[in-house]
This record gives C-alpha cells, structure tokens and sequence, in this order.
C-alpha cells in the first residue's frame, strides 16, 4: 500500500470514528451505558399475552429492579407482543415495554418511552444461549462503530400474574428505541417507501455489509422492505434533513450464522445449505470501501473475540462454537485471493 493509499485509507477509518455531523456521538442513556447484566423482576399476565399475540392491545405490568442502595425501584408498563417471524414461530413472542416517561426519572430507565425486549423463544438452556449470541452480535457492531443500536442485557424474573408458581428466571436484552439512537447521532429517522442507493453513504453500507458477512446474515435490505411492507429490511434510515446524505443502520441478527437459532433458514433464492454459510451481500459499487471496512475489522479483532470470552452465561460449546465462526471470517478477510473470491465476486 503506497503513502497516499495508507492516508487515504487513515482518513474513511477516521471518519467511520465520528457521527453524521462531524462530531463525536453523544453519550447513550445512563440505561445503555453500563454493559453488565441487569437484574429485574417483570410481572404481567404473561398466559394472556402469549394466547392473544396481539401487536396493538396492551396488557398491565410492572418491571422492578434494586437500587444500589437495596431499595427496590418498580415501574409501570404496559406490555405488548411484537415482531414477525418470532411472533409466529416462539412459544415465548418478543415483546415491547411502554413505560410512563415521569415514572422513570431518577431511574436507570430515565428517558425511556418505548423499549424492545427480546426475550427465549423457548424456555431452554439452548435458546438462552441463542438470547445470548444475538446480543452479541450488537455489541459487536457496537465495537464497530458508534453509528449502531446500543443493547442491555438482562437477568428477568418473569412472574405470570395468571399462575401461582415461582417467577422463571432468563436472560433477555433491550435494545436502544431509534428515536434515542437518532438524537445520540444528530439525526432522524427517515420514512420512505424505497430508498435510492445513491442516496446512502457508501462508507457507512459498505462497513454494515461486512460486518453482516461476518455474523452470516443475508436476511436484509437497506433499500426496500418486504413485500406489502415498509422499507427497509432490518436496516432503519436515518438523515440529517429528511433528504441525502441518508445512514442505514442494521437491526435484528437473529435469522444469521452467528446466532444459530433453530428457527431460522437461508432465503432460497441465494441457495445456501444453511444459515451458517456465508454470503457477501454489499453493493459492488462500493467496493472501493471494502479494505477500510477490512482494515476496521481488523482494527477492532481482540476487542471481537474479548467480546466472546468474557460474555458471562455463555456455555463453552457456545463460546467454542462462535471462536471458530468469526477465526473463519478472520482468515477470509486476511487472504487476498479469499477477499476476491468471498467479498468482491460476491458483490450485489
């Protein structure tokens, strides 16, 4: 690599560093601040809820957690179920908490309004570790860069207000609400029925579609959504003044390699064997980004794998098991000729 291609590529790893504005992003809330599990008791008709499925009507419930002090903290929220393919294929649906924004201040949960709780699909040990996987995959996109959504693990205490047995507990996680991320970065999110491609920082896409073939995910779109749906595909948009430049930050892993759920299946138009095998998904007309994004994995490499062997509650099968996905992703972006045959032959 010459002098001006070294600089050139200082420079996009320096900006992929900072926010749409220029400037360092903004601290997230105090709720996603700290990356150690948070232990509450959530109480709700959980029977109802789960029979009903419904995505519009809420049910009562309080979520409580204990001050450093020993005092416990309980607040009111109203609870619904949400999602698509979990909401089908779970016995246990994720599920969205409305608290009562006076309620929380003073709180860990200050400032929050709504918040997406992702939750077993099943009550195992094997979808606890799934739970666990797929918060990984945020704090790895988070090691990444800051333009990403913010997660916090929970230790759950689930009591069914509906039975009269002992509350189960299960690890969970929340995940930053996108009006928040959009004010941690300086902008709002942006609604529209397709996105043009050129209106999206390449950059930015070019990063998010390698860090997508690192997890093995092809479950996406950034420029359109489903089919009789909004765009876009588990990507949100977000600009500064609802037009170009547009950033399309990715949400929801758990259809992707890295997570491994029992549930999930490649989509057949790309023909893969399974969910585990990888398929580059970034636009070839950003390809020109492709070795600063290499070069920021790389950057980022024992921050990943620190991510992996220190995350409590994880099995060592499941600890072994995500090593030797992401040490495979690793010796592909590190072989020229893998590169070009994995990444840039790969191009959409």
């Amino acid at each position: 690599m010459n002098a001006i291609s070294r600089f050139a590529t200082g420079m996009t790893l320096a900006l992929l560093a900072l926010s749409a504005n220029g400037q360092v992003t903004a601290e997230p809330d105090l709720l996603f601040q700290s990356n150690g599990p948070l232990r509450v008791y959530l109480s709700g008709p959980f029977t109802t809820l789960v029979k009903q499925r419904s995505k519009e009507d809420y049910l009562p419930g309080v979520i409580s957690y204990t001050n450093d002090d020993g005092t416990s903290v309980p607040l009111d929220v109203e609870i619904r179920t949400r999602g698509h393919n979990r909401h089908q294929n779970c016995d246990y649906p994720p599920v969205l908490l409305n608290f009562k924004k006076k309620q929380t201040r003073g709180t860990v949960f200050e400032g929050q309004n709504k918040l997406k709780l992702v939750i077993p699909c099943r009550y195992s040990e094997k979808y606890e570790q799934i739970i666990l996987r797929e918060y990984l995959t945020y704090r790895i996109l988070n090691a990444v860069t800051d333009m990403s959504f913010r997660v916090r693990l929970l230790q759950v205490s689930f009591k069914n207000t509906e039975k009269d047995k002992e509350p189960e507990v299960r690890y969970a996680f929340l995940i930053e609400h996108k009006k928040r991320l959009g004010e941690r970065l300086g902008l709002k999110e942006l609604k529209v029925d397709r996105a043009s491609l050129a209106d999206i920082v390449p950059d930015r896409l070019n990063l998010t579609s390698v860090f997508q073939f690192l997890i093995g995910n092809t479950d996406f779109s950034p420029i359109a959504g489903p089919p009789d749906d909004d765009c876009c595909h588990n990507y949100v948009l977000f600009s500064k003044e609802d037009k170009a430049p547009i950033f399309a930050i990715p949400y929801d892993f758990d259809q992707s390699g890295f997570v491994d759920a029992p549930y999930a299946v490649p989509a057949p138009e790309f023909k893969l064997r399974s969910v585990t095998t990888r398929r580059y998904r970034g636009r070839c007309v950003n390809n020109e980004y492709l070795n600063a994004s290499l070069e920021r994995f790389n950057d980022r490499r024992r921050q990943i794998y620190v991510l992996i062997n220190d995350q409590a509650g994880l099995t060592e099968r499941t600890r072994k098991s995500l090593i030797k996905y992401v040490d495979a992703f690793y010796k592909i972006i590190n072989n020229p000729s893998d590169v070009k045959r994995n990444l840039v032959k790969k191009c959409v």
